[in-house]
């Protein structure tokens, strides 16, 4: 496939201009990334965004690895003498994988089959005198020549058996019969799960589908991915299958040409070639498939849940003390000045004695007093209720607040070579405090110094393609970080290792550089940088801010390159630029189509003239103090019909998980949502929302919480945890089906994380 065609094809599939789609396509060729073709590129891809310009990149590349498998099959067939004009013809205008193969599977090289073995028995023109299915033919009168005992065809039933094997692999490596067949599967398909014998009592979470029936084409994603990990489990049996009747229909339309003898040989065949070839095959590309589609629908979760957590309203610039609650090895205590670095450590046992408890007491007044804190961070761990409780006794001023602060995978950053690295002396339950502390201060700078997937916003995160999963997160993480800016004079390593045209070893250089010369003092310094090239200068340094610099307009999102248009509006109002970002009257004066040129659209001078306004502005919301009801610290203390502040801690497909500050997330599944009806729970809440939900139901027994964010919701269990299918899907009820479902039948909850 030609370029001019790839950027036909994409255009039309993503009803797009072919220039739009052939600028960013020429520009993500040229080594530009997503955020930087998206801010500074405006003019080029006609305004495109983002999510286009990644669409554009993920297309170019499938079509691209495409076009190498059909070179591939291309140099296959040239060496074996097999390419003919009309099949290069065909494998050229197939634009799918699955048509490229389909093209390639009477061709490709095989082993020995029972079709082979029947051809080396002379048995192909028989075969095709069978598949012809003329009138006057009489199979078995047409097979007596063919009998031969010293090539194994021992009598005419042998001769018309194999030949059948011959007809089976035509049929089943037509491509009409496959496209057709292909189409049966995916819109008439179904996944039909049952357990397996003796596997009941091992693989009790699964009893939903222990005997379930589901058309393919509407089972939602983690149904998809939980019907496949119990089978991985070797607790459940799953197959696809749609009805054989259909099946033999389509395929007796396309291949019987007659209703004779011959016509009778050939419907075995069909029989025998759906059965043993072709359903196979089909089955195995619908798993692959309704996975695909699967693993689309829960990263695309995970990505969105990631992006609400990056992108967490921070405290912003405070000294901090931190505490990593603990019963019985005690709460570790980290004070942190305004830049996050540590200042100094300690250890309470609030919960022992108490003699532990007053010396508790006095140490963090005089950790408060020593350090001017201004705030205090408590992870939402084991102990961190209790541990809130107690800091709030101390009776502290209004305006030092007291945050409960999620803790998820603070441990996997306490271990990490980077936490090693920064503090090679400090124990592992430290570096953890400091983590929990530095997140209030920037949730985003502090999270991409661990693995998203340890984060535990993610549905189903290990059983989805890790590679599609790691790209469409590293997207993620590159987008927020890009979207926020970041002052390079200050950045940790790991978070400037995603700004763009940066990478890691990149950041590494520019650490290094400022450890050794001192900061920064305007972005023209960054190219002293060994190794940061004229392409990483222009794609990052937009991104890179410099406050109080020499060029006030390197502490915002003006790009260098455009330094000179905002000089030139300067100089024609009589000012400096500093007064342009000033004064509000000065900006008001600008007129921007005097400014336009080739290079600077109209696109490019709004942008810049919000710059102006608030230079180097963060996107994210304003920080908001939470906290949690009063007295409500345990699942033990909540009453139906209580109504509670809590925070969304993940968004999966079938509803909301609600932190109450009780150490258990409560499920608000998506019927309890709103009071409207609801298909996707992202349209409605968010990762670190802050939400007032009711509780409908809690289960001691099992540890779970069901909660309703409706006004005037019923005060009783709510519809299931993960969205049925209607009852007409399964084969019999299950007596866990019989009762009626819960909030409290979802086998999956634990695993989603």
């Amino acid at each position: 496939m030609d370029s001019e065609m790839m950027i036909r094809t994409i255009a039309g599939e993503l009803h797009l201009a072919e220039a739009q789609v052939d600028a960013a396509a020429r520009l993500l060729k040229a080594g530009g990334t997503v955020p930087f073709i998206a801010r500074y590129r405006k003019e080029a891809t006609g305004s495109l965004d983002e999510v286009a310009i990644t669409a554009i990149r993920d297309r170019a590349d499938q079509l691209e690895a495409l076009d190498r498998r059909r070179q591939a099959i291309i140099k296959s067939l040239r060496e074996r003498d097999l390419l003919s004009g009309e099949l290069a013809e065909k494998i050229d205008s197939a634009l799918t994988l699955s048509a490229l193969e389909d093209v390639y599977l009477p061709y490709r090289p095989k082993r020995r089959t029972k079709a082979s073995m029947a051809r080396e028995k002379g048995l192909e023109p028989l075969a095709q005198c069978l598949f012809d299915q003329a009138d006057e033919t009489v199979p078995e009168a047409a097979a007596a020549p063919y009998v031969a005992p010293e090539k194994g065809v021992e009598s005419v039933e042998d001769a018309l058996s194999e030949s059948r094997y011959i007809m089976a692999e035509w049929i089943s490596e037509d491509q009409t019969a496959r496209e057709r067949m292909r189409a049966l599967f995916r819109d008439k398909g179904v996944f039909k799960a049952d357990v397996i014998p003796g596997k009941e009592k091992e693989g009790a979470k699964y009893q939903d589908y222990f005997e379930w029936e589901e058309p393919i084409s509407g089972a939602p994603s983690h149904r998809i991915l939980a019907l496949r990990r119990g089978e991985k489990e070797g607790v459940l049996d799953l197959r696809i299958t749609p009805s054989l009747t259909a099946a033999m229909e389509i395929l007796e339309e396309l291949f019987i040409k007659g209703d004779n003898p011959a016509s009778g040989e050939v419907r075995k065949a069909i029989q025998d070639g759906y059965k043993r070839l072709l359903s196979v095959s089909m089955e195995t590309e619908s798993r692959l498939e309704t996975k695909k589609r699967a693993d689309e629908a829960a990263i695309q979760v995970f990505a969105e849940n990631l992006r609400a957590l990056l992108l967490t309203p921070p405290m912003g610039q405070k000294r901090v003390m931190a505490i990593d609650p603990g019963i019985r090895t005690g709460c570790k205590v980290a004070c942190l000045d305004s830049q996050g670095k540590l200042l100094g450590t300690d250890t309470i046992y609030p919960f022992a004695s108490e003699r532990e408890r007053t010396v508790a007491l006095k140490t963090l007044k005089q950790l408060l007093e020593r350090y001017r804190v201004e705030a205090v961070a408590v992870g939402n761990g084991t102990a961190g209720r209790e541990t809130e409780a107690f800091i709030r006794g101390l009776g502290l001023p209004e305006n030092i607040p007291v945050v409960m602060v999620n803790e998820s995978g603070a441990s996997v950053y306490s271990a990490s070579a980077a936490a090693r690295e920064e503090f090679p002396d400090l124990d592992l339950t430290f570096r953890g405090a400091v983590s929990i502390g530095r997140r209030l201060m920037d949730p985003l700078a502090e999270l991409v110094k661990i693995d998203p997937k340890a984060i535990g916003v993610g549905q189903y995160q290990h059983d989805v393609n890790q590679n599609a999963l790691k790209r469409r997160l590293d997207d993620g993480v590159m987008s927020c970080v890009n979207a926020v800016g970041v002052d390079v004079n200050t950045v940790s390593e790991q978070l400037l290792s995603y700004v763009s045209g940066i990478g890691p070893q990149l950041a590494r250089q520019i650490v290094r550089h400022r450890n050794e010369h001192g900061p920064f003092r305007s972005r023209l310094d960054l190219k002293d940088v060994p190794r940061l090239g004229p392409r990483a200068f222009e794609q990052a340094a937009g991104f890179l801010r410099i406050n109080g610099g020499e060029n006030p307009l390197d502490a915002s999102a003006v790009h260098p390159e455009s330094y000179g248009i905002v000089e030139v509006m300067a100089r024609d109002l009589g000012c400096r630029v500093a007064d342009l970002l000033a004064d509000d009257a000065l900006r008001k004066q600008i007129d921007l189509t005097r400014y336009v040129t080739d290079g600077a659209g109209l696109p490019t001078l709004i942008d810049i003239l919000h710059e102006l306004e608030r230079p180097g502005r963060d996107p994210r919301e304003s920080f908001d103090v939470f906290s949690f009801a009063e007295g409500v610290t345990a699942m033990a203390d909540l009453e139906i019909g209580m109504k509670l502040p809590g925070v969304v801690t993940n968004v999966t497909a079938f509803g909301a998980f609600v932190d109450v500050g009780v150490h258990q997330d409560g499920l608000v599944h998506i019927s309890q949502l709103t009071d409207r009806f609801v298909k996707d729970p992202n349209d409605v809440v968010r990762v670190q929302q802050k939400v007032t939900v009711t509780v409908l139901d809690v289960d001691l027994e099992r540890n779970r919480i069901s909660l309703s964010m409706k006004e005037n919701p019923e005060a009783k269990p709510a519809h299931g945890s993960r969205e049925k299918p209607p009852s007409r899907h399964r084969k019999k009820p299950t007596q866990s089906q019989r009762k009626g479902p819960t909030a409290f039948n979802n086998p999956f909850q634990k695993a989603l994380r």
